[in-house]
């Protein structure tokens, strides 16, 4: 029982999903959510709100643009993709507190979290595989 209840606490340290993440902004919570994916990825579509630093410019750019003091969390595509890993690892050997959304841009968009593109906001989806829907 130990293991596991050390395995689950290190994880809820370090994880978050797209539920909490959207319920902690609407709630004020002080963050900065940070699109670490590639230039294409974030034209097609990106969270609401969200900065855009692709996880191999984080070294450089973070430092200076980011107050290390707020705490991060960053998202990647999907559960397939592994470049939030990456993301949070940089910014964790540069100090900062960092959460990965687990579940990524895909789930924050299947649970109908609001999302934008190059063109503007995007009509929101509500994914019943995911979720429930309340109409």
């Amino acid at each position: 029982m130990t293991d596991a209840l050390q395995y689950f606490q290190n994880r809820l340290a370090v994880e978050t999903d797209p539920s909490d993440v959207y319920a902690a902004h609407k709630a004020g919570e002080r963050f900065v959510l940070v699109d670490v994916r590639g230039e294409d990825a974030w034209a097609q579509g990106r969270v609401s709100g969200a900065i855009h630093m692709p996880y191999r410019q984080i070294a450089e750019r973070a430092p200076l643009e980011l107050d290390r003091d707020t705490p991060v969390v960053v998202y990647c595509w999907s559960p397939g993709c592994n470049a939030g890993q990456k993301g949070a690892l940089a910014f964790a050997q540069l100090g900062y507190s960092v959460k990965e959304m687990i579940g990524g841009y895909e789930y924050w968009v299947r649970e109908g979290q609001p999302f934008e593109n190059d063109l503007g906001p995007c009509e929101r989806v509500f994914d019943p595989t995911v979720m429930v829907v309340r109409r």
